[in-house]
Order: C-alpha cells, then structure tokens, then sequence
C-alpha cells in the first residue's frame, strides 16, 4: 500500500505500461520472471542482474541515535531521463529491504523513480535483536533520519511513501513529519500483543516460489523463523 508525503498530490502507480517512453534498450520493467526458489537475481549475480535491468545500486550503514547501524540502500534507473519522484519503501516484520522485496524496488525504480529503503532495527544487516521491536519511535527516527537525507538532495522530486505489513502500517499513519507521526505510534504501540503463529512465510506469500524464495535468504535474521518452525508475532487490538 502506498501512501503520499504531505507535499505531494497522487499516490505511486506501478503497471508494466508507464506512461512515458523508455528506450528501447530498457528491459520490461518487472523484474520478477528473473527471480528463481533460490535467489531473487535467478542464475544471475547481484551485479549482473542490476546491470541487466539497468539500475544504479547504492548499499551503505548510516549511524542513528541510538549509534545502532542501520543499512541503507537506493536504487535509480541507470539514464539520463528526468526522474519522476522519490519513494522512500517501508519492509514488513521479519524481513528485510533485500532479497525478496528487492525486486519491487527495482520495479519501481525502472518505472522512472528513486527508490530508497533502511533495514528496521533487529532486521535485514541493520544492528539490533533479531525481529525485537519493543518501541516504535525508534524506528521511525531511523525512517526520517535517513529519507529526509535524501530528500535534501532531491527537493524538487514528488515524494512517496511505499509499505508492507509492518511498514505500510508506518506509512498509512495519517501525518507526517515526525513531531505528529509519533503521538500516533505511542498511543498505538502499547495495544500491540504478543502472539505465537506459524512462520510468517506461510501467510505473506501466496505463490510457493516465494516462500520457497524467503527460506533461501542466507541472512539469518530474515530467515530465522523458517529454520525454527512456529515464531513470536505481534498484533495490533483495537
């Protein structure tokens, strides 16, 4: 689900048929029939998939209040053409801005944008316990932290907001920036309860290739539930 940043005026699209031209030397934007059980660049490296479908990657760590380091990453088309906004992505609980939900973000970012994504605490290569969020605010700190850094580089660009699960939780929050978006997650977070489900793989992902995919993640912190049969969850009660 995508939400808008309060200075932008539609939400994110995404369709294999944008509505401007690409050069004919652009492969078909969805980058999903690359992908394989066992890697998401199929039998490609992660080098030779970005150069395939002609992405520019950035991966690095920024450090955040809590001197935790958190990885980052952005993806942009590798062209010369005007990009047409900035979508800060959102990953769900137990699991990560690479891998599986990589490819969305290639997606996206082929459609003509820049992309950018951290790592939430305690998931992906970012510090912290495996999966552990006992408090929100930090990880929305962590969010503005490093969107608003690139925003500082692109103040001219539409800005998006793109999540899943537990990020599209974050992005459907009714304001932004921070000073409004936090009284909302305080009086939210304490509602939340702990609850033990099967692995989370099984209900996130309806086609078996995909959750075959998620179990293949050689990140331990992503893939720990898979190894471990039933996990701890969180639910929201209203």
């Amino acid at each position: 689900m995508a939400c808008v940043w309060p200075e932008a005026t539609s939400t994110v699209r995404y369709q294999d048929s944008w509505d401007y031209d690409l050069p004919a030397s652009v492969t078909p934007l969805n980058p999903v029939p690359d992908a394989s059980e066992s890697s998401p660049y199929g039998d490609l490296t992660r080098e030779e998939f970005y150069k395939n479908h002609q992405i520019l990657h950035k991966e690095s760590f920024m450090l955040n209040q809590q001197n935790m380091k958190i990885c980052t990453q952005s993806w942009r088309p590798n062209s010369t053409l005007q990009l047409k906004g900035l979508v800060a992505m959102l990953h769900g609980y137990n699991s990560e801005s690479s891998w599986l939900f990589e490819l969305t973000a290639v997606a996206i970012a082929k459609a003509g944008f820049l992309v950018c994504a951290i790592d939430l605490q305690g998931h992906g290569y970012s510090d912290g316990l495996p999966g552990h969020i006992p408090n929100i605010e930090p990880i929305v700190c962590d969010c503005v932290q490093f969107f608003d850094s690139i925003k500082v580089d692109h103040p001219k660009l539409l800005r998006f907001i793109y999540g899943e699960s537990l990020g599209g939780a974050i992005a459907i929050l009714p304001t932004w920036p921070l000073e409004k978006l936090l009284p909302v997650a305080a009086f939210l977070a304490p509602t939340w309860k702990i609850v033990i489900s099967k692995p989370l793989a099984s209900k996130s992902y309806k086609e078996e290739w995909k959750r075959k995919l998620v179990v293949k993640n050689p990140n331990h912190k992503a893939s720990w539930e898979a190894a471990n049969g039933d996990c701890i969850g969180i639910v929201e009660s209203f």
